[in-house]
This record gives structure tokens, C-alpha cells and sequence, in this order.
């Protein structure tokens, strides 16, 4: 083949990609307004990820986007009142982190898309399946329940001889169902399981206090948005009680936290900026079935269990998908 043939082709095969980001770029500058409910700050990873996948189809903030910057490192008490703002500012979508900021985003509006990451979106009643989610919203959903079930595993495997364990557990986002299956779980171990329950900020650290005092050996932290949001906080004490946990996102690993289990929440955030770009495309809510996690990693922070004087088992280590040392 010469020179100049394959110039030819790779020109032609640019063009046919251009032509796919062109048309939705063009649309994207009509004002599209993206609104946000959410505990976290706009410079985190997850939303840094979300922007930058945004830009792979060619969408970039400020040219094809207008983002409302209010929705962000929000309370939830304050998550009702802004989503009724956003709705009545005409913005085109509400991107709503956690069972909370859905709520509130599907109380203000049944026609303004809503996209939005839900531990159980078919289990919280928030859509009717997950192929035809129906309705305004759509989203990802991050098998919390089947999540929180391995964790606890993970915990007894970690620390066989501990027979006395906690769940720290948000009861808006948690059933009772759910709690008892893991409270049997842990049971047909020989492992007394008990259940501490914060549903605010403020009650993070009590409960966990709580959890240590009545003699709890390790801490299975619950999937929920409000300690997502707060995991620093909740990183921070367990390390001061030596109070060993494990938590939903690799990412608190990372930073700290002793043992983590689940997809990656940089992963999930680009999930949802591919649907976005659906939504953008003029694709309904409706017709964008709910998304899962196909990615799961174990990661394992030494630093933080040397600090606290564990020994983590070597075969255990083995498995990890990532050791921090």
C-alpha cells in the first residue's frame, strides 16, 4: 500500500469519527444544562473522570455544557430545596448521587431526566427494572446488597478468630430484610453481628464509638451514599480506635482506609457521563436501561494495617487485586 493510500484512509476514517461527536456537539451547544445533587466537591476523582469522558465524545464544560455549580458538596436535608431550584432554572438533566438525591430529584420533577447511582435503583422503588427503568430516570446501580454480603465474607475470612463484628448501616438505604441476612450470614460463622445506624453527619462517629465500646472487632461500613461522602471522616476514626473496616470503593483504600471491595467510583462516573451522552443525543430516560458494575477490585492498604499492628494473612494478600505498602 502506498504513502499516500493509507493518509487517504486514516483522513477518511477520522471524518467518520468526527461525524459521530459533530452532530451531538452541535446540539450540546444549545444551552444543554446539566444540574448536580450531591455530597461531593467538583475537583474529586469521580467527577474529574466524569468530565474527562465526557471530553472523548468531544463535550467539553463551558463550550457544549453548562454545569449549575450549586449542586454541588450539598447536605441532604438541603438536596429537596435544590432539586425544585434546578428544576424551575430549566436545566436539561439532574445528575443525583444516592438514594436521597434521587428522592428528591424524582419528588421535584417527572420530566426532566434524572440521572442518578443508587446502591438498589429497582429495590429502592425507584425505577420498574433495569432494562425498562420507565419513568424519568435511569442510571447506575451498584449491587449494593450482593456488595455488602461479600464484604462481611471478606471480614470473617481476614480475622477468623474475631467473634464479635459491626455493621455501621444508614437506615434509609439499608432494609431490615438486608440487615437480618447478614446478621444470619455472620451467625452460621460463629460471628455475632451488630448493627449501629447513622442517618446524619453527625451520628457517623457516635455510632462507630458505639460499635467499639460494645466491643467490636472489625466493621463492615455499609454501602450509602452519606458514608461515601464522609469515608474521610470515617477513615480517619476506625484508624484512631484501631478499629479495623472495610468500605465500598477502592478509592477510600487509597487514601486510607485498611480494605476496600467493590467497582471503582472513577469507573462508574465515566458510566454515567457515556449515558449522559445519550441523554444529550435525545435518547429518553426511559429507553436508557439501568447499568451495573462489571469490574470489582480488592484493595488492600498495609500502610493502614501496620499503623493499627495487624497481621494480614499472606494468602489473603495474594488476592487482592491492589496492596498499598
Amino acid at each position: 500500500m502506498h504513502f499516500g493510500q493509507l493518509k487517504r484512509r486514516e483522513f477518511i476514517a477520522v471524518l467518520a469519527g468526527a461525524a459521530v461527536v459533530w452532530p451531538l456537539a452541535a446540539r450540546a451547544q444549545q444551552a444543554y444544562r446539566l444540574g448536580i445533587l450531591t455530597g461531593r466537591g467538583r475537583r474529586e476523582p469521580n467527577f474529574v473522570a466524569f468530565f474527562d469522558e465526557l471530553r472523548q465524545f468531544g463535550i467539553v464544560e463551558g463550550q457544549h455544557l453548562t454545569v449549575d455549580p450549586r449542586g454541588f458538596e450539598v447536605r441532604e436535608d438541603q438536596f429537596p430545596a435544590l432539586a425544585n431550584e434546578l428544576v424551575a432554572s430549566g436545566v436539561n438533566v439532574i445528575l443525583a448521587a444516592g438514594d436521597p438525591a434521587i428522592t428528591a430529584a424524582q419528588a421535584a420533577t417527572r420530566s426532566t431526566p434524572v440521572l442518578g447511582i443508587s446502591g438498589d435503583m429497582v429495590g429502592a422503588g425507584l425505577v420498574r427494572s433495569l432494562a425498562r427503568p420507565s419513568g424519568n430516570i435511569t442510571g447506575i446501580s451498584i449491587l449494593a446488597t450482593e456488595l455488602n454480603a461479600k464484604r462481611l465474607e471478606l471480614l470473617m475470612e481476614v480475622f477468623k478468630d474475631t467473634r464479635r463484628m459491626a455493621a455501621l448501616s444508614d437506615p434509609r438505604d439499608t432494609t431490615s430484610r438486608h440487615l437480618e441476612i447478614l446478621r444470619n450470614e455472620a451467625h452460621s460463622h460463629g460471628v455475632e453481628l451488630a448493627v449501629y445506624e447513622a442517618s446524619t453527619p453527625e451520628e457517623i462517629l457516635p455510632a462507630i464509638d458505639a460499635a467499639s465500646r460494645a466491643g467490636a472487632q472489625a466493621l463492615n461500613v455499609l454501602a450509602t451514599a452519606l458514608f461515601s461522602f464522609n469515608s474521610r471522616r470515617i477513615v480517619e476514626h476506625t484508624l484512631s480506635l484501631r478499629l479495623p473496616a472495610i468500605y465500598q470503593w477502592p478509592e477510600i483504600a487509597d487514601d486510607g482506609g485498611l480494605l476496600a471491595y467493590g467497582p471503582r467510583i472513577t469507573q462508574i462516573y465515566r458510566q454515567l457521563a457515556r449515558q449522559l451522552v445519550k441523554l444529550m443525543r435525545d435518547v429518553k430516560p426511559a429507553d436508557i436501561p439501568v447499568e451495573q458494575p462489571t469490574v470489582f477490585e480488592l484493595v488492600v492498604n498495609l500502610k493502614t494495617a501496620q499503623a493499627m499492628g495487624l497481621d494480614l494473612p499472606a494468602t489473603f494478600l495474594t488476592r487482592a487485586d491492589e496492596v498499598i505498602e
